[in-house]
């Protein structure tokens, strides 16, 4: 089994997992909010991979930044949840922020969709306007601290270079003369082609990231996975004569293949339970290839309804778990540099630690190392 730790940043993603009684305090559950960390064990199965997620829940209130800090100091990635009415609140940036010094790998999760749809009333054209704002963003603030990071590395390379102009030079990640507008960094950030980013609605109970719909349609329609994976976001449109994928929406007055196959059918859902027009339902239902109980089916409230369709069409937790084990790393995989940070408090540097706690570190390395090779894993 594999093991993954990582962190979740806003108080909606205990709501994702259903796992709101992580909130044990008294005054957690009086004013709705995570207050302090708290820690569970999740088992997720993909085919025949069985993996162990040890997920850290923080508060995503600024009062209580030191908690986030320090559990993102323990972990190996970090699930970072915008809330999609409020979009990029100032402890989004904090807790992005914390996670680039601390060099852990995030992703995102956009909760509270169901709102755009029940309370604000967006049209699926507008919802997929707003979400590109919210991406731009936070892709806005990934790009200024990738270009921090660069420049003072930069910096302490020169100045390094200057004290010890003779010293060898460690092969380099960055080409630091010509600058960082020739780094590529467009793997830092957070785009739905990359399957880093996963749209959910926790109190309707379903969840996609855009892999989910790129499978369907690729035997729906005969076009490659491949190709949908690229197209299903961005400016694209698809010639349904044609069966071909065509660049350029807006200009040519045609919908996004996000909002035509994608949020239009979430849509049509939507509208058919709050109408209560059953005859659609089933219909959908039907198409869907699902069986809902009678109790859901005649229940008063248009959410059960919403829960019991979703909850078999796009089950909660699913892709966001996907994504985990696909873009997070494992511990086993951990760096020299990360457990030198783990060893040290504050501004306390690996060096000035005692000879036997420094030796921890070649310890863990060689562990981690041997239960690779157990699992039979490729050792680099």
């Amino acid at each position: 089994m594999l093991h993954f730790n990582y962190v979740g940043s806003e108080d909606a993603y205990v709501a994702f997992f259903q796992l709101r009684y992580m909130d044990s305090r008294e005054d957690e559950q009086i004013q709705g909010i995570t207050m302090k960390s708290s820690a569970i064990s999740l088992h997720y199965a993909t085919g025949s991979i069985e993996v162990m997620i040890n997920l850290v829940d923080s508060p995503g209130h600024v009062d209580f930044s030191s908690e986030v800090s320090t559990a993102v100091c323990i972990c190996d990635g970090c699930i970072i949840v915008i809330d999609a009415v409020e979009g990029v609140c100032p402890q989004t940036q904090a807790v992005l922020r914390q996670a680039w010094l601390e060099n852990i790998c995030t992703v995102l999760v956009i909760n509270k969709i169901d709102c755009l749809i029940v309370e604000l009333k967006f049209t699926p054209q507008e919802v997929y306007s707003h979400l590109k704002s919210i991406l731009e963003q936070i892709n806005a603030l990934t790009g200024t601290l990738f270009t921090s990071k660069v420049l003072e590395e930069r910096a302490e390379r020169e100045t390094e270079s200057q004290v010890n102009p003779n010293s060898e030079q460690e092969e380099q990640v960055y080409n630091w003369n010509a600058g960082s507008e020739d780094t590529d960094d467009s793997h830092l950030y957070f785009s739905p082609e990359q399957e880093n980013v996963v749209f959910t609605s926790a109190i309707d109970g379903w969840d996609f990231g855009i892999e989910h719909f790129a499978r369907i349609y690729s035997q729906k329609i005969g076009i490659k996975k491949e190709v949908l994976m690229k197209t299903l976001w961005g400016d694209y449109y698809i010639n349904m004569k044609a069966k071909k994928i065509m660049k350029g929406d807006q200009a040519k007055g045609k919908k996004p293949l996000f909002v035509q196959l994608i949020l239009e059918n979430i849509w049509s859902l939507y509208d058919a339970v709050l109408k209560k027009d059953k005859d659609k339902i089933d219909k959908i239902v039907t198409s869907l290839g699902l069986k809902i109980g009678a109790q859901e089916a005649r229940h008063s409230d248009p959410k059960v309804q919403i829960n019991a369709i979703c909850s078999q069409w796009l089950p909660i937790s699913h892709a966001v778990l996907a994504m985990v084990c696909q873009k997070l790393p494992s511990p086993l995989d951990i760096t020299a540099r990360r457990v030198e940070r783990l060893m040290c408090i504050g501004s306390q540097t690996f060096d000035s630690l005692p000879p036997e706690t420094q030796a921890l570190k070649a310890g863990t390395i060689v562990t981690n190392t041997e239960m690779k090779e157990t699992r039979g894993e490729n050792v680099d």
